[in-house]
């Protein structure tokens, strides 16, 4: 027998319950869990982790089928203080993002991309300011766009703005250059994040380290956290509770983060939390998100908010995101249910993340029905989008699903499924 079949059958009967009620909460037959009780069929994580809320075993069923923590992460910050970004497209219509040093430029004899680079301050010009609000408004944009395209389209717009910025600042008063930098900032964090969706995670630290030292020439600190809450989005998705839960932390420790930032990262936390099976400190986190969230709304800033612009409560669709992790997958489902017909219906690629999760939790509450009819529709617009993560989130739905594999709504969306997660096209 393995370790996890005898914890999890010593836990059963020390709380008095049967194989059969175990069934009604899983969703699982009876032949499979004593398969698994036996040692004769290997858990998975998410069975682990229904399994774990129901017996109240805080973590230690979950810890047998796999370690959720790992070593803290980290990110360097660029080398290059003093470089060029290159975005092109690959052969396959992809984005291709090299960040190059002014001597490999010169190397490469790209004189015409070197001279967007900033230069030595000259004569302010007249309508820098004009050009730093026509950013500002294309900026709004780019990421409205980002909603309902690929990454592959909208990484390069974001980079060819930030070049543009920086060709502002030699014509610009000193004022004007803290705009620009913050701006430009911002832009490289969304690259950063447009990076990741297109599954490349070396671009996407490189460029979240980089919106943080343009900030910082200007003393503008505020992304230095926000990195870290990005940082930890990574971490997350990359199933590791630990750090997740220690950068968000360390967000929350600097001295000055905004209200949004600290409620974003006590957000990022409770995530963690809820990746570790830790449901108390995961509540405690929300509760505290909720509440630094709240006060940022009652002092609204200037400018592009950080974090997502496109859903009213980010703390209750992350509510419901934990709960599924917590592996309460009929109270996420309820509170999914809620918070995601709330989203716009522009807002495609924020749709389809919490969607995806959606249809987990309902597979996870054992409604197939409900499950299939949210499959059919994000297997419909997640190509338009070409989201790595939301991609890895169906691949786990598609793994569920083949519990079921006889049902004829499972079968319809076999081939689906298989011409979805067979394209890389971000």
């Amino acid at each position: 027998m393995s370790a996890f079949g005898v914890e999890l059958r010593r836990l059963r009967h020390e709380r008095g319950l049967s194989l059969t009620d175990l069934c009604q909460h899983t969703h699982y037959s009876k032949g499979q869990l004593s398969k698994v009780e036996n040692g004769k069929k290997q858990p998975s994580e998410y069975l682990a982790r229904m399994c774990d809320s129901l017996l109240e075993a805080n973590g230690a069923l979950l810890a047998l089928v796999h370690s959720a923590l790992k070593a803290p992460a980290t990110i360097d910050p660029p080398e290059e203080k003093d470089d060029v970004w290159i975005v092109g497209l690959g052969p396959g219509g992809g984005s291709v993002f090299h960040p190059m040093n002014r001597r490999d430029v010169l190397t490469f004899s790209a004189a015409t991309i070197a001279g967007m680079a900033v230069g030595a301050p000259t004569r302010p010009a007249a309508g820098v300011g004009d050009s730093i609000s026509y950013f500002a408004t294309t900026f709004d944009a780019t990421r409205r766009l980002g909603q309902t395209s690929t990454p592959a389209m909208v990484l390069p717009i974001v980079v060819a703005h930030a070049h543009g910025l920086r060709g502002l600042v030699p014509h610009a008063t000193k004022a004007e250059r803290t705009r620009i930098a913050v701006l430009t900032a911002r832009h490289a964090e969304y690259a950063g994040w447009m990076a990741q969706e297109a599954g490349d995670l070396n671009a996407a630290r490189w460029w979240t380290a980089k919106s943080v030292a343009i900030a910082a020439e200007v003393g503008e600190h505020d992304l230095n956290a926000y990195s870290l809450v990005r940082q930890a989005l990574i971490t997350m998705y990359q199933g590791d509770a630990a750090s997740t839960i220690e950068l968000a932390r360390r967000a929350q420790m600097m001295d000055g983060t905004p209200h949004r930032v600290l409620g974003l990262a006590a957000q990022r936390e409770a995530q963690g939390h809820a990746l570790a099976a830790d449901y108390d400190s995961c509540m405690r986190a929300l509760d505290r998100a909720r509440e630094h969230l709240g006060k940022a709304a009652e002092r609204p800033v200037d400018g592009p908010v950080l974090g997502t612009s496109t859903i009213a409560d980010p703390v209750g669709v992350v509510t419901g995101w934990c709960l599924y992790d917590l592996g309460r997958p009929g109270e996420a489902a309820d509170v999914l249910d809620r918070e995601v017909a709330l989203i716009p219906s522009t807002a495609t690629r924020a749709w389809a993340r919490f969607g995806t999760r959606q249809a987990l939790a309902h597979a996870g509450a054992g409604d197939l029905e409900r499950t299939c009819d949210l499959a059919a529709r994000l297997l419909e617009v997640t190509p338009m989008i070409a989201s790595d993560t939301i991609r890895s989130e169906l691949c786990t739905l598609s793994a569920v699903l083949r519990r079921w594999p006889d049902k004829p709504e499972v079968r319809e969306l076999n081939n689906a499924f298989v011409q979805v997660l067979r394209r890389r096209d971000g």
